[in-house]
């Protein structure tokens, strides 16, 4: 007797199990979308389709379980598949990891969401459920499984922390394993920029008590004590932030910004300044340039020298505002410089040095500024004796007074340069011979560098001259393998301002092997991305 039930079964549940009767090895996330919708006849149409979460949407972090193992990803879809049981709500996911059998987001030759190949799991919307290891217990009252990322706790601390300060005599609290944050699924990029930014600075606290305006998003408030409460906070009083609480971040960014890919791809520090600082928390731009253009870092911009073999941050940094004519409108807070390299390969110069103060009083516009062979008030600049290499002491030298410049230029090499008028503020003219005309300078306080799609940071830890440096890693260790977690950690580096110092970059510049370097100073000169620089006299002010 012909059994009339099965006329009835969508084609594409008979074509899965025609596949996994004909495979000696059967796939488990075929058995978990049929098991979802129900093998047999009588339980495919029979049983009533429950209406789909409230709680569950697109962008939301689920979990599913396929042979009793829990696999973690986040919704990209929610809908009807063609030929399905009518009315079941089916979920698109992005799993976290690969696995065989999967897709890029297509289903039976449609595409429905596009993510990496073989990361695309459909799946009934009934069988997904919240994210277990991101639930937080003073919210949904239950205890947060806080051993999928290592057991330590990290509870949300509401309020103002001061940022850590510590003396190079007390480091030992600050180092070891479990300190600073925890890297989870490629986010490497956003730990080593969040720990540069807030674990020993304030300069950039204005993102965290910023009022919210009618400008703001409506979810300005959530992201922003997200930031403060589950990560920044955390991260200054018990030098610890878990993973789970930076991937509420990283959702939320996902969710509100234009940039996609930020909970599970590899990213760069500039994507996630564009997605939280720029797009959802509409910070006021760092940077105000002379072209009337604003920016919240900068790339450097230069020819390369073959002569220079050890460029400093501070020569490059000169170079490319006078290639580009331009100059910043006022000294900035803080001064976030971007190496001259593309992608993460290609590098112009295989080394570069950081500058641990940087001179900005040449790049301010209407800066007051001394004549380089006088050394008083300049009233010319000349970009041709800087293009033709005769100052070596960088955009300082190329300043003049009238009769300096006159003298200057009367050689024949320099006769027909063209100098232009400097733009002299004046309250500083009328006072000039009362006064010391001051030079500006910024302090370098970290250091984003990587290597092979890995970054990590060199943090400054205080200020002043005398103020210690950290090494922090979030991914530097791991235990478990698919189902484990990584541990971050923070190191001493006690040798880097040595290393920085002339005396120090001139004895590691001798040594031409790149491996026989310092690991630490390895990755210093030779992996440098990001340089961050702060004026604590102007952030007091903004």
């Amino acid at each position: 007797m012909t059994d009339t039930r099965m006329d009835n079964i969508p084609l594409f549940v008979l074509e899965f199990e025609e596949k996994l009767k004909a495979s000696k090895h059967p796939d488990p996330y075929y058995d978990a979308l049929l098991s979802s919708s129900g093998s047999e006849a009588g339980s495919y149409y029979d049983t009533p389709e429950p209406l789909p979460s409230p709680d569950l949407g697109v962008g939301s972090l689920v979990e599913v379980r396929v042979d009793d193992e829990p696999l973690y990803g986040v919704i990209r879809w929610i809908g009807h598949l063609p030929g399905d049981k009518p009315g079941r709500w089916v979920a698109g996911i992005e799993m976290e990891e690969e696995h065989p059998g999967q897709s890029d987001g297509t289903f039976h030759g449609l595409r429905y969401f596009t993510c990496n190949p073989q990361r695309a799991f459909f799946i009934g919307l009934n069988q997904c459920r919240k994210d277990s290891r991101f639930l937080d217990a003073q919210h949904n009252h239950i205890e947060p499984k806080t051993k999928e990322f290592g057991g330590v706790d990290c509870p949300p601390i509401p309020g103002t922390v001061q940022p850590i300060s510590r003396g190079s005599g007390d480091m030992e609290s600050l180092c070891g394993k479990f300190k600073g944050i925890q890297g989870h699924h490629n986010s490497c990029y956003l730990d080593a920029t969040l720990f540069s930014m807030f674990a020993f600075t304030s300069v950039f606290d204005n993102l965290l008590f910023r009022p919210a305006t009618d400008r703001d998003i409506a979810q300005y408030e959530e992201v922003q004590t997200v930031l403060r409460e589950e990560i920044v906070n955390p991260l200054r009083e018990k030098l610890y932030v878990r993973a789970d609480r930076v991937m509420k971040l990283r959702t939320l960014m996902e969710k509100l910004s234009s940039v996609t890919g930020l909970t599970c791809e590899e990213k760069d520090p500039e994507e996630f300044l564009t997605s939280l600082v720029a797009q959802i928390l509409k910070a006021e731009p760092f940077l105000k340039l002379s072209s009337g253009q604003e920016a919240y870092h900068y790339q450097l911009f230069v020819e390369k020298d073959e002569q220079l073999t050890l460029p400093t941050v501070q020569q490059l940094f000169e170079q490319s505002f006078l290639a580009s004519d331009i100059k910043l409108k006022e000294v900035p807070s803080c001064l976030i410089i971007q190496m001259p390299r593309f992608g993460k390969s290609f590098k112009m110069y295989p080394r570069i040095l950081p500058s641990q103060l940087l001179d900005v009083t040449d790049v301010i516009e209407d800066s007051p500024r001394q004549c380089t062979v006088c050394g008083k008030l300049a009233e010319y600049e000349c970009k041709e004796c800087f293009d033709q290499g005769i100052c070596e002491e960088g955009l300082q030298c190329i300043a003049f007074c009238s009769p300096c410049l006159d003298t200057a230029h009367s050689h024949q090499k320099r006769s027909k340069h063209v100098w232009r008028r400097l733009q002299v503020p004046h309250e500083f003219s009328v006072l000039q011979d009362h006064c010391v005309i001051p030079r500006l300078f910024m302090e370098l306080f970290a250091v984003v560098c990587i290597e092979t799609s890995h970054y990590v940071a060199f943090v400054k830890c205080g200020t002043g001259s005398d103020a210690p440096w950290c090494f922090f890693d979030s991914m530097a260790d791991r235990k478990g393998e698919q189902n484990g977690y990584n541990i971050p950690e923070v190191v001493p580096c006690m040798d880097l301002p040595l290393w920085l110092s002339e005396k120090g970059a001139l004895t590691l510049n001798k040594v031409k092997d790149d491996r026989l370097l310092p690991e630490h100073a390895k990755r210093l000169l030779c992996d440098a991305y990001m340089c961050m620089y702060q004026s604590s006299e102007v952030s007091m002010y903004r």
